[in-house]
């Protein structure tokens, strides 16, 4: 994946970075390859093993479990980190990441008292292994709505199947 992992003692740093506002936001590389089937493809030559792993589902529930339960971030740096920012460095904001009139209705209501854990057999993604595996989590989406409709409850999807609707930006980064 890229970048790397990094050891226990590069997190603080990054953890630093997201509270003081020199990280932006946090993002995934998700690719969801498996690792039985595809990353296999690599084993004779590096260059060909798929890059990145499948983290878009768990990305949220981590960021929570470790930041805000945790107490590195609080709940603002939190939503920050998470909507906010991303939403401003695609050129999204104020349609995205932020409740205020003339935006989208695209909520998530959290839950912070749910406990469990990650695991293969529970998640949505469709490939055969999670990086997170067994990592006890804090907190999870309660309710999630998609254009003032509600489309995840508890971690299951209750909306109408092509009712998202791409939302089409303008690169910002090459100004």
């Amino acid at each position: 994946m890229s970048p790397p992992l990094r050891d226990k003692r590069n997190q603080e740093v990054l953890w630093n970075g997201l509270r003081q506002g020199l990280v932006s936001t946090v993002a995934t590389d998700h690719a969801p390859f498996d690792f039985k089937k595809q990353k296999p493809m690599g084993r004779a030559d590096f260059t060909k093993i798929p890059n990145g792993i499948p983290a878009l589902e768990d990305r949220m529930t981590v960021l929570w479990t470790r930041g805000v339960g945790e107490g590195r971030l609080d709940l603002h740096q939190f939503v920050d980190a998470g909507s906010t920012q991303a939403a401003k460095l695609f050129g999204l904001f104020p349609r995205k990441g932020t409740i205020a009139v003339g935006s989208d209705a695209d909520l998530v209501v959290w839950d912070p008292k749910y406990r469990g854990k990650i695991s293969v057999r529970k998640q949505h993604m469709n490939v055969d292994y999670n990086p997170f595996e067994g990592w006890p989590i804090t907190g999870r989406p309660h309710v999630v709505t998609v254009r003032g409709a509600v489309a995840a409850r508890d971690g299951k999807f209750v909306g109408t199947v092509g009712r998202g609707k791409l939302v089409r930006r303008e690169p910002t980064h090459f100004e």
